[in-house]
């Protein structure tokens, strides 16, 4: 079976027709209704004959109504499949691209997809370690973590993130549960190889899905917060990219996707119109080579590697910073035309 890995960004908005067959004020023909009433057990019977519906309104409508029919092949090919979303970056700093995220991921839920969020958290962990007067550090990427630096991102995290995440799906109308990796020991870390350098920063030594599963097959919708600790209780903060390709890969998700602070991948560093829309192994792994793919794209690169070779059927690098690209990516032809297939037996070779 073909695997898919999509390094191109979603950037399109849908235009509002103008086509000609909305010009004309409708008339619509004498019938009855029977709309939603606020009031249970009550009926109400509305006449439209002969009544006039505003240019704007009925454009408005029939433009709904088009979109919704367009979707249901999106919809019935991703009915009770598993998506794993990471979140973070610029979508969780400004607010009207967090409620974006909120409203894509309850949208999905409702429509039968069943999402699963992890996040990171690291504009805002940035914020409380200057409040500390404690420097950020990072090497290769990923957060250098002391004793003290894990302390204030286990709470931050897990205690302030996650929950505004869950409380904010919520309140949009689905039913969100929070976890970390710590519960149910859904996630068992261990320290990296370079743990000298990185201190506290760990990866996954392995993800036990079971206090998943009940969750997802009910509709509700995890949120995992990157934090997991070892089989002796030490805490460790995993990169959250990381966490997401394996959760993805535990699941036995049919898509990952990750929302990212960039279009996406330059050739060429200098020159946007270098913006690569499809790579292969070999390709990721000479842009890693010649520094052009560097810092955080390294670990979401290589998660998304990793996932696929562990049977995720799609994965997805987004820019994160244009609205509604989480339903861009799932809900139309251009998302799923630019994934680059790569046959498994490619991954496990290379």
């Amino acid at each position: 079976m073909a695997k898919a890995l999509n390094l191109s960004p979603s950037t399109s908005t849908l235009p509002l027709s103008s086509s000609s067959k909305y010009s004309n004020i409708l008339k619509t023909p004498t019938t009855l209704s029977f709309p939603f009433s606020r009031h249970p057990n009550s009926l109400t019977i509305k006449s439209s004959a002969a009544t006039a519906i505003p240019i704007s309104t009925t454009s408005a409508n029939q433009f709904r109504v088009d979109i919704l029919s367009e979707s249901l092949p999106y919809i019935q090919k991703f009915r009770g499949k598993t998506i794993v979303v990471k979140y973070g970056g610029a979508a969780m700093k400004q607010p009207e691209l967090k409620a974006s995220v909120v409203s894509d991921l309850v949208l999905l839920s409702c429509v039968g997809l069943r999402p699963v969020l992890v996040h990171g958290g690291g504009p805002e962990i940035n914020h409380w370690l200057k409040l500390l007067n404690i420097e950020p550090l990072f090497h290769e990427g990923l957060r250098v973590t002391d004793a003290k630096t894990m302390e204030i991102v286990s709470m931050v995290l897990v205690g302030k993130v996650n929950k505004d995440l869950v409380s904010l799906i919520n309140k949009a109308g689905a039913t969100a549960v929070g976890l970390s990796g710590m519960d149910g020991r859904l996630i068992m870390a261990k320290p990296t190889p370079n743990s000298a350098q990185l201190g506290f920063v760990g990866e996954v030594a392995r993800v036990d899905p079971t206090i998943l599963q009940p969750l997802v097959n009910n509709g509700h919708i995890p949120v995992i917060a990157s934090v997991a600790a070892d089989e002796l209780g030490q805490s460790y903060n995993i990169n959250a990219d990381t966490v997401a390709g394996e959760v993805a890969a535990a699941l036995g998700a049919e898509k990952l996707i990750l929302l990212t602070d960039v279009a996406g991948i330059l050739e060429n560093k200098d020159d946007p119109g270098s913006l690569l829309k499809e790579i292969d192994i070999k390709g990721v792994k000479k842009l890693i080579d010649e520094k052009k793919v560097a810092g955080g794209m390294i670990p979401k690169v290589n998660c998304c590697v990793a996932s696929l070779s562990q049977g995720v059927r799609t994965a997805s690098i987004i820019d994160g910073r244009v609205q509604h690209s989480l339903l861009h990516e799932i809900m139309s032809e251009e998302g799923i035309a630019l994934s680059f297939l790569i046959l498994l037996n490619s991954i496990l070779s290379s």
